[in-house]
């Protein structure tokens, strides 16, 4: 199974009902993941828990309506078929009312802070 998209449906459903906190198994991708959520704003805040068995915990955001801050996302590159985009390949996610993140050899970064970069890489998610 492949756990950033574990990760994402969690969120997903998380936010169908109404939860405050999402809790997930830790990983380094997963929490970097995370953190380019909350620095995003779609996030309120992503905390580390834990010191054997570790966690992560995601605390959603909702606007004054009760609407999640994240509306949809979809995993691009998949374990069986990666996906690999130069920079000047990348593409706005749902015109540029979401992010794509990239996973490059810099790190993990949004598809602007690729760009603006010149680096290209995997492909990893859209968030809307």
């Amino acid at each position: 199974m492949d756990p950033i998209a574990d990760m994402l449906v969690s969120i997903l459903n998380a936010q169908k009902v109404k939860k405050d906190i999402v809790r997930i198994p830790f990983s380094k991708i997963k929490f970097e993941i995370a953190k380019i959520l909350e620095r995003e704003g779609y996030v309120e805040k992503v905390e580390e828990r834990g010191r054997y068995k570790k966690s992560i915990l995601i605390h959603l955001k909702y606007d004054e309506d009760g609407r999640p801050a994240i509306s949809g996302a979809k995993k691009i590159s998949k374990p069986g078929q990666r996906i690999y985009k130069g920079y000047l390949e990348i593409k706005r996610a749902k015109g540029g009312y979401g992010i794509t993140i990239i996973s490059t050899s810099k790190g993990l970064m949004t598809d602007k802070e690729a760009k603006k970069k010149k680096i290209g890489g995997e492909v990893l998610c859209e968030i809307w």
